[in-house]
């Protein structure tokens, strides 16, 4: 994954897959472009499933108990 897309926010990689949705719904794409931005599209949202684990998982904790508490 390039450095680019790793100091990417959340909300600024949504902001890249909202245009990338409206650029695979207008009409002025080619079809091999529309699958080249779509898989762009689909590692992004990888991406941005990584952090939003990531998150999760720091915001919970596991206490003595063996039950899981908020951090």
């Amino acid at each position: 994954m390039s450095e680019e897309k790793e100091s990417r926010s959340i909300e600024e990689a949504f902001q890249v897959l909202d245009t990338m949705v409206k650029r695979l719904e207008g009409r002025d794409i080619t079809l091999e472009e529309s699958f080249q931005v779509y898989q762009q599209g689909m590692d992004l949202l990888r991406y941005c499933n990584g952090k939003i684990d990531k998150v999760e998982k720091k915001m919970l904790q596991v206490n003595e108990n063996g039950e899981l508490s908020e951090f």
